[in-house]
């Protein structure tokens, strides 16, 4: 483990955590390993170190869930745009997967958005009978398979043709990918069609564009998903039941109507505005509804 007083000090809170019941690894010069122990489930995520170094606690954005429910919890963190694929990446999977560590969970859930969904997705082999949790997820940036995906152009210099690639066939040992996504934004959209399987199941969130997660946060509906998920209770039909809140949710309901304005659908956009002002404090669409019907 590393030494406390010689970290900088956004990793003091891992490193502290990491000293109980857990471990704090360095992995190359890039990565690291966070581990959490508490019982015999494990969530298994990704994120940037520059998110943590924000945060006020210094801590994965799913520690105090995790530590509230009891679930052990896994963090790679990578600095800059990796995509977590690094040699020292691969080789602490490899040794994840050799000394049996993630068979010794009676449940491993891996969860991520965008790229960490990729990651999520590619490091789940090592987990047979996982389930993952994928949002907006990428398959890949090789230019022969995802050429037509012009974001994350720094990360295009990266090399997805070696091990732990090609993201949407490392999941074959999963026993189920909930894989959420808005079909309305082309990009994730065809990301999204590239990981059809059998055991792949498309929940749609439309009208979500790039924030997805964004939105599911600000439903306060994600931590209830990795909940559902990590208790074997997860259903699109559930997931369907908690996207019911998208009809109170501001970021949903702008691109809605921005995109009934965009289409010129005047008769939907005075439909929404009503729809939106009958049930909640809503001037921006008060204003509009006054101009579409020149009641103002």
């Amino acid at each position: 483990m590393d030494n406390l007083g010689a970290a900088p000090d956004w990793r003091h809170a891992m490193l502290a955590i990491a000293d109980g019941d857990g471990d704090f690894l360095a992995l190359g010069d890039r990565h690291w390993a966070f581990f959490a122990e508490e019982r015999p489930v494990l969530l298994v995520t990704f994120e940037d170190a520059a998110a943590i170094r924000d945060r006020e606690d210094n801590l994965p954005e799913h520690f105090e869930l995790a530590k509230a429910r009891g679930w052990s919890l896994l963090t790679i963190i990578a600095e800059g745009e990796t995509w977590w694929r690094d040699p020292a990446v691969f080789r602490y999977f490899d040794r994840l997967s050799d000394d049996g560590f993630l068979e010794d969970f009676d449940r491993v859930i891996f969860y991520g958005a965008g790229p960490a969904g990729y990651a999520a997705a590619a490091y789940s082999i090592t987990a047979p009978g996982a389930e993952l949790v994928l949002v907006s997820p990428r398959a890949t940036l090789d230019p022969a398979r995802a050429g037509w995906d012009e974001r994350h152009r720094i990360a295009r210099r990266i090399n997805f043709r070696n091990r732990y690639g090609y993201a949407p066939d490392l999941t074959e040992s999963a026993s189920r990918v909930w894989l959420i996504f808005d079909p309305l934004h082309k990009p994730d959209a065809m990301h999204a069609s590239l990981f059809l399987r059998p055991w792949v199941f498309p929940l749609y969130a439309r009208y979500t564009g790039e924030g997805t997660e964004d939105t599911l946060r600000e439903m306060r509906v994600l931590d209830r998903i990795l909940e559902a998920a990590m208790d074997n209770k997860f259903s699109a039909s559930y997931f369907d039941w908690l996207w019911r809140g998208r009809r109170s949710n501001g970021s949903y309901l702008r691109a809605i109507l921005a995109a009934a304005r965009l289409t010129g659908h005047r008769k939907r956009e005075v439909k929404i505005c009503r729809s939106v002002t009958a049930r909640l404090n809503a001037p921006r669409f008060a204003r509009r509804l006054a101009e579409l019907t020149g009641d103002v």
